[in-house]
């Protein structure tokens, strides 16, 4: 009977073991999704397609912890404060000033950014290589976005020869890729003007002199000319006729002629794996910020019909989309 008794005493234990142990590899991660947009774009739900295809159910093994400023950035920082009270295990940071917000209010939860451009010079980070802190994450920022555009532009519009680049010279980094669009243009024997804009209006002006300087094509860099200003950069673009280019791929839905940008759902996708490891033990700053790997080119065929210029089969085969 004794030996009965002691096999169902070590069979217990070793049973309340196994409960132990399956708890504590079914234990339930709480993230924060930390954004200045609304919850109804595409962006968190390619994090939530990444984190399904690394075995991630929300409710089961993962909570996802939604805060959203809805275009009000003064609501960023009670929002980063309410993920740190909550004591969540990461946070997905979805944009520059949320990202801001987030390392303002913790130096200890890791920060996994979706797509910031520039971390290095928006101080971050230390470097993409070793970002050090409690940051990682994905950039938008790809030296040779620059060069590609106007190279697009070009081979898209054989005769140009002049290029107005309309750019926003206090926002951080600009001044970077009119430089390298400088270096591009000489390459492609294209000669470039300047046209520096700092509020709204100031786009008047600037259009009124590139049409003075004779323009053929336009590069607008969407660094601090996005959001409500869209409308009012496309409508002159097509009041003036000038073919443009434009750094993010909302101008062309709000009826911009081409875009060049990286392709962001793959940025959120990407940035589920980094939540992955971090939630696995990795320290965020031991993890490379990873730059874009995949790139789109939009082309919007009703605005070309619209101000009378043709693209060829040439570009139009080399579009990851074409809105007709």
């Amino acid at each position: 009977m004794r030996s009965i008794f002691r096999l169902i005493v070590i069979a217990t234990l070793l049973g309340l073991g196994g409960i132990a142990e399956a708890q504590q590899s079914g234990k339930v991660y709480r993230v924060g999704y930390l954004s200045t947009r609304s919850g109804s774009g595409p962006f968190p739900k390619a994090f939530r397609q990444g984190l399904r295809e690394l075995g991630y159910i929300e409710g089961q093994n993962i909570v996802i912890e939604w805060r959203f400023a809805k275009g009000e950035r003064k609501r960023l920082p009670g929002l980063a404060a309410e993920l740190v009270k909550l004591k969540v295990d990461c946070i997905l940071s979805g944009t520059t000033a949320a990202t801001r917000a987030a390392k303002k209010a913790t130096r200890t939860i890791p920060i996994v950014m979706g797509s910031v451009d520039d971390p290095v010079g928006r101080g971050l980070v230390a470097s993409l290589a070793r970002p050090g802190g409690n940051i990682t994450g994905l950039t938008s920022s790809n030296k040779d976005l620059a060069d590609k555009r106007l190279e697009f532009l070009k081979e898209a519009f054989p005769h140009i020869s002049r290029v107005a680049v309309l750019w926003d010279p206090s926002r951080l980094g600009n001044d970077a890729h009119v430089k390298q669009t400088e270096n591009a243009a000489r390459a492609l024997g294209v000669k470039l003007q300047s046209l520096e804009v700092r509020r709204p209006y100031d786009f008047e002006k600037a259009f009124r002199a590139a049409v003075n300087g004779r323009a053929e094509g336009l590069i607008v860099n969407g660094r601090g000319m996005g959001g409500r200003y869209r409308a009012q950069l496309v409508e002159l673009a097509a009041k003036h006729r000038l073919p443009a280019m434009y750094a993010n791929q909302r101008f062309v839905s709000a009826g911009g002629l081409m875009s060049y940008a990286p392709n962001r759902l793959d940025l959120y996708r990407r940035a589920a794996i980094y939540v992955d490891k971090i939630l696995k033990g990795a320290k965020p700053g031991d993890q490379p910020v990873e730059r874009p790997t995949k790139f789109e080119l939009i082309i919007n065929l009703n605005t070309a019909k619209q101000i009378g210029v043709t693209i060829p089969p040439t570009v139009l085969y080399q579009a990851t989309k074409v809105i007709k």
